[in-house]
């Protein structure tokens, strides 16, 4: 997982309260049993005219909705999303954060978000930062307002910084914070124990040496 510490980039609005798993990437594109090339598919209901969209038609063959907001040529490379309350509800998918993190995005901010979809950003290197509405507000005010609007996310200091150079302060919960900030995944924190794991595994074989037996017959059958 892609370490986070300070990202600096530009802020694109999403004006809509309750956007769902399943706007954020349709159903259609869950089929895939790999964990990438879910981007081009973000939003896609949204993102282009001819629907519904079908997994593995090239983006060049898709008619863009020139009225969505990440369409707009001044929001291209966005990879900090201003959003509404209530972000990523709807079913549990985590293909969800796969596809805003494959499609740029390395923070998200809004008023509040769905439980699951909160927990599993975390897990996917996807920052998901709380703010009030009235600072959601006034960053979406700037953002239009303002062609380029940049923000800097600093994880070490828990601040958004502004423009202007003002901070915003945002919680973490250390352990999140921890894994973000060294990249670790749920299977890069058992990692970490690699060596204690071997070791335990020869300890159990030599205690145990029928074991080695069995588990060469249940590797034949699968």
């Amino acid at each position: 997982m892609q370490k986070f510490t300070v990202h600096k980039g530009l802020a694109a609005p999403l004006d809509r309260e309750n956007v769902d798993t399943d706007a954020i990437i349709p159903k259609q594109f869950l089929k895939s049993i790999k964990r990438t090339g879910f981007g081009p598919n973000l939003f896609d209901e949204w993102r282009y005219l001819d629907q519904p969209g079908q997994p593995g038609v090239p983006e060049s063959e898709r008619k863009p909705n020139p009225d969505f907001v990440l369409n707009q040529p001044r929001y291209k490379n966005a990879s900090i999303l201003v959003t509404r309350q209530n972000f990523g509800c709807g079913s549990s998918r985590e293909h969800a954060p796969w596809a805003l993190d494959q499609y740029g995005f390395r923070a998200i901010i809004a008023p509040s978000y769905a439980d699951i979809f909160f927990n599993n950003s975390f897990k996917n290197g996807l920052l998901p930062i709380v703010q009030p509405e009235t600072v959601v507000d006034l960053l979406i005010n700037e953002i239009n307002a303002f062609p380029g609007y940049e923000l800097t996310v600093d994880l070490e200091r828990q601040v958004i910084i502004r423009p202007s150079g003002e901070e915003l302060a945002f919680d973490v919960i250390p352990f999140r914070k921890y894994c973000l900030l060294n990249g670790f995944d749920d299977i890069g924190l058992t990692l970490r124990h690699a060596d204690k794991i071997k070791a335990f595994e020869a300890a159990r074989l030599a205690n145990k040496p029928w074991l080695a037996h069995t588990m060469a017959v249940e590797q034949v059958h699968e």
